[in-house]
């Protein structure tokens, strides 16, 4: 394997995500005759301070949403900048994609022309050494495959007329390996279809391929999750727990939590009551923002008194972001994050925000978007981590089941050296069952 691997090309180009919106493919060829190629990912649910992707606004085109500007900024600035360097130095070309930008939203060049760029450059840089990328990104260590949380109610803004909460998950934490523990999600996201069948509401699927029932109530899903974990023969809390992301900053206005479905306007401590009753009645392991990405000192509350029992998920609150993180730390909010390359913008600072979490004790989760790819970097990335969680949608639809077909690979590969997480993943909790 070469010590040195030379960029001689970048080229871009707009393609479609899963919701049929246009997104930067990248593709970097090196002078030893190897390419690496990705496609960027998008967002509907964001935080206030992600790295800014860059759109066109030109109504013409697919309702200004189109990303001609961005993929003109790699095939032009950035291509001149960084044609010649070292590819295997990852570090040095994220540095100078940020320096070259020089905003610190990215938002002159586009946050997805940045990742773009970035991710590709280190796949390029696994071909070039013949290595997964995961190998690259994590070293020789990487052997952690993730426990998956399938996302099979969809809710908020990820689908019209669902429930208030965005995210309904199912989490095969009992699982002895990352192959059953797929079986055991796709078998349960089958029984759930029958038991929404059953109760006359809608099996369509939402942005993530998750069910979106309209339920009288929010709590009326928890009940459809756990007769569907108990009719696939599974056992609640015990074979498989279950995940939520309630998304709260998207029903958060005037001052108060405002749930729809439930006809409820709650206060910080009163939404937090809400969670509680939750955790006491159903075997939930992970609440992903279940408050404003604004309300601080609410998220340092929740953690004091649920963080033993239940992993709290910074989001939208740390926007994969250090700065956001180590204020986090400091003031005792959540006891995890969710790691999502295209908040941030490049691979290095994904993974420096991830180990200075881990570091803090706090679990990572890492992420797919909603809007989404064929792309499977975030299956490496996770395995690279060894940080034993990951999150992609339900077990259903192409860009979704993408991620968890290349973990299958990815624990193939590893063969005796490969460790499902399980229920270590959340070793920090008292688990019930």
């Amino acid at each position: 394997m070469s010590s040195r691997a030379l960029i001689t090309g970048i080229v871009a180009d707009e393609v479609l995500d899963s919701r049929g919106n246009p997104t930067v493919k990248v593709r970097v060829v090196l002078d030893d005759g190897t390419t690496g190629e990705t496609i960027v990912p998008s967002g509907a649910s964001t935080g206030e301070f992600e790295a800014v992707e860059l759109r066109d606004g030109d109504a013409a085109r697919y309702c200004g949403k189109g990303v001609l500007k961005a993929v003109s900024n790699v095939n032009n600035e950035i291509a001149l900048a960084l044609r010649g360097q070292d590819v295997l130095d990852q570090r040095q070309i994220d540095q100078r994609l940020i320096a070259l930008d020089g905003t610190e939203s990215k938002s002159r060049l586009g946050a997805n022309a940045i990742l773009g760029v970035s991710l590709a450059c280190a796949r390029a840089a696994a071909q070039s050494q013949r290595l997964a990328l995961f190998q690259f990104l994590g070293g020789a260590d990487s052997h952690v495959l993730p426990v998956p949380m399938f996302n099979v109610l969809n809710g908020g803004k990820h689908a019209a007329d669902g429930p208030d909460v965005q995210e309904f998950k199912i989490v095969p934490l009992g699982a002895p390996t990352f192959r059953e523990a797929y079986r055991y999600g796709a078998e349960t996201y089958h029984a759930l279809r029958g038991v929404l069948a059953e109760m006359g509401t809608s099996t369509n699927v939402g942005d993530e391929g998750g069910f979106v029932p309209q339920l009288k109530s929010n709590l009326a899903a928890m009940d459809a999750l756990t007769r569907a974990i108990e009719r696939a023969g599974y056992r609640p809390g015990e074979d498989i727990a279950i995940g939520l992301d309630p998304a709260a900053s998207s029903f958060f206005t005037d001052g108060a939590y405002r749930l729809t479905r439930d006809r409820l306007s709650l206060s910080t401590q009163d939404m937090i009551g809400y969670w509680k009753s939750w955790v006491n009645a159903y075997p939930l392991v992970s609440l992903e923002d279940p408050l404003a990405d604004s309300d601080w000192s609410g998220f340092a509350t929740i953690t004091r008194e649920l963080g033993a029992r239940v992993q709290i998920v910074g989001d939208d609150l740390f926007v994969t972001n250090r700065k956001f993180l180590k204020r986090g730390i400091e003031e005792g909010c959540c006891n995890s994050i969710l790691i999502k390359l295209n908040q941030i913008g490049t691979v290095t600072e994904t993974l420096d925000t991830a180990h200075m979490a881990m570091a803090a004790g706090y679990t990572c989760l890492v992420s797919h978007r909603s809007g989404e790819t064929s792309d499977t970097s975030i299956a490496d990335l996770a395995v690279a981590l060894n940080c034993g969680q990951i999150k992609s949608g339900a077990p259903a639809r192409g860009e979704r089941v993408a991620k968890y077909n290349r973990l299958l690979e990815i624990e193939n590969m590893l063969g005796a050296a490969a460790v499902f997480a399980g229920r270590h993943a959340f070793s920090n909790l008292r688990l019930s069952t």
